[in-house]
């Protein structure tokens, strides 16, 4: 009896530290603790960024001292989702611009938010749910946030016209989650995806980081997927970027700074493998991650701007 005893008592603890650790699991990638201010002049601890600090910090006090207009909408699960609106002109096509995992809308967009409204495009720049205003606190690396894409577009269609062009434009997670939403059912007036830094796949770059720290990926991977589903509610592997671009014929133009220690420069040309013949891929010596505009802004803005004068309906 005495033994049937320790055996249950050792069963118990070995089942407390089995949630414990899926729960640790799920908590350090997926769980955001939101804060109602947001430093956007926090940027990520880098060589990189350290070396464009200066410019960062003037653009993001630029776009502090643009005027915009705070709007909302519903997530499909119910969430209230925040953006700020950037307007330029009546009728003008519009950007959807999606930030980067645990990022702020206005640093990761200081220079790609600018570039846009010179060339004339109103702008829609979204906190993702679980940052900034929006509601929530799983990040699930694209899987709902491509839903959330899609809100935003019908509230865009609905408040600025039917016809309104779109653009749909990522940094980082950002940017997976845009081209993770092009196999959704989108209006024919999404003209193209701009997507800068971005994952094949979210246990790819769990993966990645899982290695970059150390850490056993064939231990780690399914036990963060196990945590991802039973605490988040959500399975890592049910969409991922690299099959949606191999099953959409949206125009996709993909940036990456070739010195990216986030998330590998490969990324992004095992996604342009995909993509078939209807994608360009541009990469840039020396830039971190999303520090292309920085290092060389003339090549990006054209490259942009081509692609969005090329892909217009006209």
């Amino acid at each position: 009896m005495i033994g049937f005893c320790i055996f249950l008592i050792v069963v118990c603890c070995v089942g407390l530290v089995s949630i414990a650790l899926l729960f640790v699991c799920y908590y350090l990638p997926f769980y955001q603790r939101r804060h109602k201010t947001e430093n956007h002049y926090r940027l990520p601890k880098s060589k990189h960024f350290e070396h464009n600090r200066d410019k960062m910090y003037a653009l993001i006090s630029e776009m502090e001292q643009t005027p915009y207009e705070r709007v909302y909408t519903t997530s499909f699960d119910g969430l209230k989702l925040s953006a700020r609106y950037y307007f330029v002109s009546e009728g003008a096509p519009l950007q959807i611009q999606v930030p980067g995992y645990r990022g702020t809308s206005v640093r990761d967009f200081c220079g790609g938010n600018k570039l846009a409204r010179e060339s004339g495009f109103n702008t829609l720049l979204i906190d993702l749910r679980a940052h900034g205003e929006s509601e929530g606190h799983t990040i699930t690396f694209g899987i709902r946030e491509r839903f959330d894409v899609v809100s935003w577009i019908n509230y865009a269609l609905e408040r600025f016209g039917k016809d309104t062009q779109i653009w749909l434009v990522g940094v980082s997670m950002g940017a997976s989650t845009v081209l993770s939403a092009s196999e959704l059912d989108l209006p024919k007036n999404v003209r193209g995806i701009i997507a800068d830094s971005p994952y094949a796949a979210p246990s790819e770059i769990i993966a990645d980081s899982c290695a970059k720290l150390g850490l056993s990926t064939k231990i780690m991977t399914p036990l963060i997927n196990a945590a991802a589903k039973i605490f988040g509610g959500f399975d890592p592997d049910e969409a991922t970027a690299l099959k949606a671009v191999a099953n959409t014929d949206l125009p996709i133009l993909l940036i990456h700074g070739e010195e990216d220690d986030i998330v590998p420069c490969d990324m992004s040309r095992k996604l342009y493998a995909a993509c078939k013949d209807h994608a360009k891929l541009l990469t840039f010596p020396d830039a971190g991650h999303g520090l292309s505009y920085m290092t060389d802004k003339p090549r990006y803005e054209n490259a942009v701007r081509e692609f969005t004068q090329e892909t217009a309906l006209r």
